[in-house]
């Protein structure tokens, strides 16, 4: 794998200008932060981040370890942990990657903090939303919310909106991208559209979280690196962001869509 090495006054841009420089996304390389930046006393001894980005195609297969084998619970073992009110737990092994504690869900979005948008741009959104449901059989509700300019957020509502969702958000994934082909053809300006139900992402996005820490755990232990499931751009953005500072492991991502994934992969230097 190839990296080049970058400055910037932050280690975000530094980032960004690595990026813009390969002509590549985030999730397409990884990042080292060499040195964080330094603001110094009064303008003297400050110094800029400095990050290594590494990009290409990685060096071997990967493959994830094979659990360790468990042993069988005997029935009568069983009964008697059933019996007991408090069944003890087993004491969790030390490990070199510290797992974040466990967090509250995330709360949902107060989307009513902010008014129902009715612009142009709303309105398309929404009709187009409101059309595509019918299709889908769906009495679902749309709103339509402003988040900051050239952003918009769709929130459908109702009741049984599972089937909207999908196995892992795949139908909803794919509602999003409708939306946003359908909205900004023939527009002279382009905007962002994001589509949720039943704060799906924000849950989402606490599981990949998790899954991370977890894998980084593994990686470390192992020695070895971890390929992960296929995920659509954002979620691998997600993984990377949550293991970039993370001790022990480096994250790139191999294939194609639609079947593109993170590797977890083990690195020394990082230690």
């Amino acid at each position: 794998m190839s990296y080049i090495d970058v400055t910037g006054k932050t280690e975000e841009e530094a980032i960004r200008k690595a990026l813009a420089q390969l002509g590549m996304d985030r999730d397409d390389v990884s990042v080292e932060i060499l040195e964080r930046a330094k603001s110094g006393f009064l303008g003297i001894g400050g110094h800029d981040a400095r990050v290594r980005v590494t990009y290409g195609p990685e060096e071997a297969p990967v493959e994830e370890p094979a659990p360790l084998p468990q042993k069988p619970v005997k029935k009568a073992e069983e009964k008697s942990v059933k019996k007991t009110e408090k069944p003890v737990k087993a004491a969790q092994p030390k490990s070199v990657v510290a797992e974040k504690p466990v967090r509250e869900e995330k709360a949902a979005p107060c989307e009513e903090m902010l008014p129902l948008c009715e612009d142009d741009n709303a309105k398309r959104i929404a009709a187009f939303l409101t059309g595509l449901l019918a299709h889908m059989e769906s009495a679902a509700q749309v709103k339509v919310y402003e988040t900051e300019k050239g952003r918009y957020k769709a929130i459908l509502e109702g009741e049984k909106l599972g089937a909207l969702i999908g196995r892992r958000g795949e139908t909803l994934d794919a509602i999003q991208q409708l939306a946003n082909y359908a909205v900004n053809s023939g527009a002279d300006k382009r905007i962002r559209i994001h589509v949720d139900a039943e704060n799906y992402r924000a849950k989402r996005e606490q599981s990949l979280e998790s899954l991370a820490q977890k894998v980084a755990v593994k990686v470390t232990k192992y020695r070895r690196s971890v390929t992960l499931e296929p995920m659509n751009a954002y979620e691998r953005h997600v993984i990377h962001s949550a293991l970039q500072e993370v001790a022990g492991v480096n994250t790139y991502s191999i294939g194609s869509e639609p079947n593109r994934r993170v590797v977890v992969a083990y690195d020394r230097d990082k230690r």
